[in-house]
């Protein structure tokens, strides 16, 4: 492997001793097994880079070339590094995909200098790939190369002009100037060598970032291209410039972004070490500020903010005349295409001559690099389409908003990021908000990430999927739904925000001097502004689309955290104000309105006849998997499936479609009774089919009722007689089903798993909904038969959950599914493998497992475990050493990773009489016979294909384990 891994990867996020596993096979010469650990880690922590790089160099160790490349560009996709870009090249070398290594190979020669360890792969990668040879800088600016025929000097330029230099014989490296002799060009025979044009400022580029505490400043800093060296920082106050102490840190440190395998270098500084005048600053060695550098100390006088504070009255003062002019102020740095989209939208929707006042457009150019977009807003701004400025040097958010604020005396202004989409109608409407009251100094529009104002879940931003055409649906859909209304907010919205023309004269400028680079420069404004009387409204008639998150990329978090440091610190009780307001949540009622004019709208154009609402737990498992079937069963008939799912107070409501264009819905109960109700309603509602009620308690029957449309159920457990849900007792297993004495004996030793403790109101409640529903349904005869001990009176219709074609043989049925086996589980031991499929908790068979595996270990029996999925505690089952799980899967996964066991025999250990089981047929696609307890639906399905066998429940574990054993080696015969 090229690095150690098992140090970089996984921290709480992962169970140690999985990581434990793999470190000690990697390192015992085990690559096979090793990786098997590090799969099962990665399924444990499937969004933590720091596995999926161990996983990408494990399965490079393990020969897996194209897999580890795979995993190496997971991680390289969230964040690029040196160590992630090399292992990248070694497995696309492994793989023999030298298409896809030569733009990896070029970005890591040009970006990140020589490195010793990829001179072998580099030149294979020349070979096959056609390129002449290639070349790279170190970080003392010798030249290196390779490829070319013995002997050979690549032809070389600097500033446009040949270099050359005396070299030693043999030698495949030369010094160069280190400064002042322009861009680099390395060629041969004519032809660029890959890496042939090398980036010297990125191979001495910098990172890092200081942030402000309680207690004092920590930081960090890297040398992206030399990680393994420590970069050199100075404090600089009124003691003059000193170098810091940095310690070495693997990973994230301080909100460093560092990507895995690249060390990060820290340090903390306490407030009684520094002796600022009025800020302070911490530098790299030629003096460039690091992120979040300078920080003002000595702030100006706090002015507390309270939630209740007390405004001043300017509600009642005379409306002011609206602006006459409008200036829509766009500044922008780099992304050109998004830009230039942005200022179409803009223009579009502004410069028509029914836009209303007159509105001009201004762009503040804060020294873009990129050479495109500056040559695009010339041509604009020729064109009288837009008012450029240009900075000579980047100055960032603030400055250039002040620089559009400079002239704008007695205009209004909105300001608007440079990665924004917007609408007909969004400008007018806003102006009619602001216009609205007399107090209103701010207005912004709802959007799809725009935290506070974030629809339609503030507390989860979306991409802005669809572009510039779902924008425009939901801004006439916002408008439609909400024009005219608005909310008051504690702070504006920097992304798109309206300042009215007075609030602006009144308050001032935005202060860069605080906020620096950006990031709560808008809510010092809004803060200001709220203290002088001005109140800040969202427009819930104006949707805005935001692709967040693109300015200041990977510095962006520290500047947050520095700048909400200056923010609460200015501003006593910001934070407080802004947790008072999503408390409340003032704003439900507008996102609601607009979700359901979508849902309404989206029904429409797709042409459905109705709706049918699934009601359901909410979960996981087999229950989901049936609705999720459901679904798709209705939607092709034409009918929209509305899945109802438990919501604390209330209940949650989603587009049952698999491409679900319809966003998720929330009602309070029973305070929205009348909303859902009618909103159901007006979806022409044909049928419902109750799935489940866990979670809902009473609510989910009182809203049937209420809608009184007819109603199917379908049976998937035994909540509807059983507390505990599973009819497994205090033994630990299938109870028997005894009396009532002994059920209310259970619950009050166990608890109730339904939120009903009274065993009898329980099946009254059950016997009322199965008597009133127009069907009821059930996936076996076991469970049809069970019911009917307690409702005798009603019918039950079979209906199986999947076709087992018992005229097949196991290896016909095996061979309908193609699925290939999946790489990276355990390698053969020698001992028979037994395979269990599923989450196995306690009534799943968690224990007979674990006393499997004991005797197993106790006996040295040739019988081992594997579990294809996850259980309810793994750490005892993994110190028996006769048990590997590979973790939590997906549904497309299943029967790969169980082919990919090396099984012998499938093993089903439920002690619940199950109604059905999914992984029973997991099992035998992957071509492994069944055994399982002579109990419910498996063991009626096992009898009728005969692809398996049951033993006795309570069977003895040596007895078990010996009958496992036995029947695993008829397997192999």
């Amino acid at each position: 492997m090229p690095d150690d891994p098992w140090v970089l990867a996984g921290d709480g996020a992962v169970p140690a001793t999985c990581l434990r596993h793999a470190r000690h096979l990697a390192r015992q010469g085990q690559p096979l097994l090793a990786l098997a650990w590090m799969e099962r880690a990665a399924r444990q922590a499937p969004d933590d880079p720091r596995v999926r790089f161990a996983l990408a160099a494990a399965r490079l160790g393990a020969g897996d070339g194209a897999g580890a490349a795979d995993a190496a560009e997971a991680v390289l996709a969230g964040q690029e590094s040196r160590a992630g870009l090399r292992l990248l090249v070694l497995a696309c070398c492994m793989a023999r995909d030298w298409t896809r290594a030569v733009p990896v190979l070029e970005r890591f020669l040009t970006g990140y200098g020589f490195d010793p360890a990829l001179s072998v792969a580099a030149g294979l990668v020349c070979r096959h790939a056609g390129w002449p040879g290639w070349c790279a800088l170190d970080a003392r600016g010798t030249l290196h190369w390779g490829g070319l025929p013995a002997g050979c000097v690549p032809d070389i330029w600097l500033g446009g002009r040949p270099f050359a230099a005396p070299r030693q014989s043999g030698a495949c490296a030369m010094a160069l100037p280190r400064s002042g002799s322009g861009a680099v060009e390395v060629r041969h025979a004519g032809q660029l060598l890959l890496g042939g044009r090398p980036e010297r400022t990125a191979l001495a580029r910098v990172a890092g970032a200081v942030l402000p505490g309680d207690d004092g400043l920590a930081g960090w800093a890297c040398l992206p291209a030399q990680p393994e060296r420590a970069p050199v920082l100075y404090l600089c106050d009124d003691r003059g410039r000193r170098e810091l102490a940095l310690h070495r840190t693997e990973g994230a440190a301080h909100g460093s972004p560092a990507g895995p395998a690249m060390p990060v270098w820290g340090f903390d500084l306490k407030w009684d070490e520094i002796a600022p005048q009025g800020s302070v600053r911490v530098t790299f060695a030629d003096g460039r500020d690091l992120t979040g550098s300078p920080l003002p100390v000595r702030l100006p006088r706090a002015r507390p903010v309270f939630p209740a504070m007390r405004m001043r009255d300017r509600a009642a003062a005379p409306m002011p005349r609206p602006a006459g002019r409008c200036r829509i102020v766009v500044p922008v740095y780099a992304d050109c295409a998004g830009t230039l989209a942005c200022l179409k939208s803009v223009m579009e929707t502004c410069l028509a001559p029914d836009c209303g006042p007159a509105v001009e457009i201004m762009v503040v150019d804060d020294a873009t690099p990129d050479a495109g977009l500056a040559t695009a807003l010339d041509a604009l701004a020729a064109r009288g389409r837009i008012i450029l400025r240009r900075h000579d040097a980047n100055r960032g958010y603030p400055a250039a908003i002040n620089t559009a604020l400079d002239d704008a005396t007695g205009m209004d202004v909105v300001l608007l990021n440079s990665d924004t989409l917007v609408a007909p109608g969004w400008l007018g409407e806003m102006r009619r908000v602001a216009y609205a009251r007399a107090d209103t100094g701010t207005v912004s529009p709802l959007s799809n990430d725009a935290s506070i104002l974030t629809w339609p879940d503030p507390s989860r931003p979306a991409p802005l999927s669809g572009g510039m055409e779902r924008v425009r649906a939901l801004m006439a859909a916002s408008l439609r739904a909400s024009g005219g209304r608005d909310v008051e907010i504690p702070t504006a919205h920097g992304f798109c925000m309206l300042i009215r023309h007075d609030c602006l004269a009144r308050t001032g400028p935005f202060r860069p001097e605080l906020y620096g680079r950006g990031y709560g420069e808008e809510n010092d404004f809004s803060m200001r502004a709220r203290l002088a009387g001005w109140r800040h409204r969202a427009a819930l008639g104006v949707f805005v689309g935001h692709v967040g998150g693109v300015s200041f990329g990977a510095t962006r978090k520290a500047l947050q955290q520095r700048n909400l440091w200056v923010l609460n610190r200015l501003f006593p009780g910001y934070d407080a104000l802004v947790q008072a307001h999503v408390a409340a949540d003032p704003l439900a009622a507008g996102r609601l309105r607009l979700s359901l004019l979508v849902w309404h709208r989206a029904a429409r154009q797709a042409g459905v006849n109705g709706a049918v609402l699934l009601v359901t737990h909410g979960g996981a498992g087999g229950v989901a998997r049936v609705v999720a079937a459901r679904a798709r069963r209705w939607a092709a008939a034409g009918l929209l499936p509305v899945v109802l799912e438990p919501e604390d107070g209330g209940f949650r409501l989603r587009d049952g479609r698999e491409d679900a264009p319809c966003p998720p819905l929330r009602f309070a109960w029973p305070a929205q009774a009348g909303v859902l109700v009618t909103f159901l309603q007006a979806l022409d509602l044909r049928q419902i089919e109750i799935h489940h009620h866990m979670g809902h308690g009473p609510r989910a029957r009182e809203l049937c009722a209420m809608l009184g449309v007819p109603y199917m159920v379908h049976v998937h457990d035994y909540a509807g007689i059983c507390p505990r849900v599973t009819l497994v007792g205090p033994a630990g297993r299938y109870c028997g089903e005894p009396g009532p004495a002994a059920c209310r004996a259970c619950v009050g030793s166990l608890g109730s798993l339904v939120g009903e403790t009274d065993v009898a109101r329980l099946r009254r409640d059950t016997a009322r909904e199965l008597a009133g529903a127009r069907h009821v349904v059930v996936p076996s005869a076991d469970v049809a038969t069970r019911l009917a001990r307690y409702f005798p009176a009603v019918p039950c219709h079979v209906a199986a959950l999947e076709d087992d074609r018992p005229d097949q043989s196991l290896r016909q049925f095996a061979a309908a599914v193609t699925t290939a086996p999946a790489s990276g589980l355990p390698p053969p031991t020698g001992r028979y493998r037994v395979v269990v499929a599923g989450g196995i908790g306690p009534e799943k068979g968690h224990g007979v497992l674990l006393a499997a595996a004991r005797d197993a270990r106790v006996r040295d029996l040739a019988l081992e475990f594997v579990v294809v999925g996850h259980t309810s505690d793994d750490a005892p089952l993994l110190e028996t050493g006769r048990v590997f799980m590979t973790g939590p899967y997906g549904p497309a996964d299943a029967i790969g990773l169980l082919r990919g066991c090396g099984g012998h025999v499938g093993f089903v250990p439920s002690v619940c009489p199950e109604t059905w089981c999914f992984t029973l047929t997991q099992l035998w696609r992957a071509g492994l016979r069944g055994v399982a307890f002579d109990l419910g639906a498996v063991a009626a399905r096992i009898h009728a294909t005969g692809r398996g066998t049951c033993v006795p429940l309570g069977l003895p574990v040596h007895q078990l384990n010996t009958f496992l054993l036995s029947y695993a080696r008829q397997a192999c015969s």
